[in-house]
């Protein structure tokens, strides 16, 4: 072979390499020019958040690994189906599992499998304040879909779109996914993901505050009695129960809530201690595993830097904030009406951020009063904002899947 076919196979080589596909020279913009550098450095700070900073490493560090993935050019790891080749690329076939809806419902039978009911279950007037903690979720929806008035049409969000946006709110990163895809609004998925995930893991710095503004130090202080002793019986029946009202009244959350309590019949029954050790190890480390690279797979530069993004991002922190608000607005309505023996701060672990927020709420009251433990009373409205977030995305598919 002649030097000059050594000379344009090498330049062959680089023409394919990564290298030339990192800058798009056809862009009108330097967001789009520089798009995957950019995205390969977000990935860097999600690692950074996740393994220096502790925040939620379980699904940050395979999210931020699925958007260096997808960043990387002309790998080939996000092609769709070739029928001549019969080749696919591996996060694409991943991704199945979350446009179909099967990984964030796998995701909440193993939390179901995880969660103990028992509080919720002695003191069940705590179903309300995980009700009132979906308060962020609607008035983010309405910001959603007032933006597009509100910024002259720069940044506009449809009502499916907007809903997806609000569900934020809840702290609940499975349902975010699931509802996002449900209404078919995958665009945005990447974004919803990340918000939803990232104000889970800051819910120790976002909450604090909140609390603090609504409570007064002698509300803080308010002790409350011991839980009664849950029966074994009540335990089998809650799940059973649960399911069967909530798929009455509202079908549409059968699929989350449905395999919610099915997780945690599996837990409390006492004959399937196997199907529950595997729902909440084995299963749900594998799902957690492929869910967050589907996420992190759809933060494709073209798809995630854009002005929605920003919006989408901002709109869930009101949705976080909001919703700690109606749960301590709420937990102080419900400390008058019992005469002062309820805590108002258990309202602010309604977020669906399990068991995350009623530690925090456990840590705020520490620090001014040692002495008190909140955090079983603060885990009855935590597991209750699960179901209430899974009913508020029922009320908006019932709604809005036309």
């Amino acid at each position: 072979m002649s030097f000059e076919v050594y000379l344009t196979a090498l330049k062959d080589l680089l023409m394919k390499s990564g290298f030339m596909g990192l800058i798009n020279p056809n862009a009108t913009n330097a967001l789009q020019m520089y798009g995957p550098i950019i995205m390969i450095l977000v990935s860097f700070v999600l690692l950074y958040l996740a393994i220096g900073k502790g925040f939620e490493p379980l699904l940050l560090v395979p999210i931020a690994f699925g958007c260096l993935l997808v960043n990387l050019p002309f790998s080939g790891i996000w092609d769709e189906f070739n029928e001549a080749t019969h080749t696919i690329g591996f996060l694409r076939s991943l991704y199945y599992g979350a446009e179909f809806e099967i990984y964030p419902i796998l995701i909440f039978l193993g939390i179901g499998a995880m969660t103990d009911f028992a509080p919720l279950i002695a003191n069940p007037i705590t179903f309300l304040l995980g009700a009132a903690a979906q308060f962020g979720v609607f008035v983010a929806f309405i910001g959603a879909n007032w933006l597009g008035a509100l910024t002259n049409g720069l940044v506009s969000f449809n009502i499916k779109e907007a809903a997806s946006i609000a569900i934020i709110g809840g702290a609940d990163g499975p349902t975010s996914i699931y509802l996002t895809v449900m209404l078919g609004q995958t665009q945005i998925l990447g974004a919803i993901a990340v918000a939803a995930y990232s104000y889970m893991s800051l819910v120790p710095m976002i909450q604090p505050p909140v609390i603090y503004l609504m409570t007064s130090k002698k509300d803080r202080g308010i002790v409350m009695g011991q839980l009664r002793q849950v029966s074994k019986r009540e335990k089998i029946l809650f799940p059973i129960i649960c399911t069967i009202v909530s798929g009455l009244i509202l079908p549409a959350c059968v699929p989350l809530v449905g395999t919610l309590m099915f997780g945690n019949l599996l837990r409390e029954c006492g004959v399937t201690e196997r199907l529950s050790n595997t729902a909440q190890n084995e299963l749900m480390n594998i799902v957690t595993i492929f869910l967050a690279l589907s996420v992190g797979s759809t933060m494709a530069a073209d798809k995630f830097l854009t002005g929605q993004t920003l919006a989408i991002i901002c709109l869930g922190l009101v949705a976080f904030i909001f919703s700690t608000f109606g749960g301590v607005v709420f937990g102080q309505i419900m400390k008058i009406l019992s005469g002062g023996k309820i805590n108002p701060m258990i309202g602010a672990a309604g977020v669906s951020a399990v068991p995350m927020a009623a530690r925090v709420v456990q840590r705020c009251v520490q620090k001014e009063y040692p002495g008190h433990f909140l955090l079983m009373h603060a885990m009855g409205p935590n597991v209750a904002g699960v179901i209430g977030t899974a009913v508020a995305a029922g009320v908006m598919l019932t709604l809005l899947s036309r």
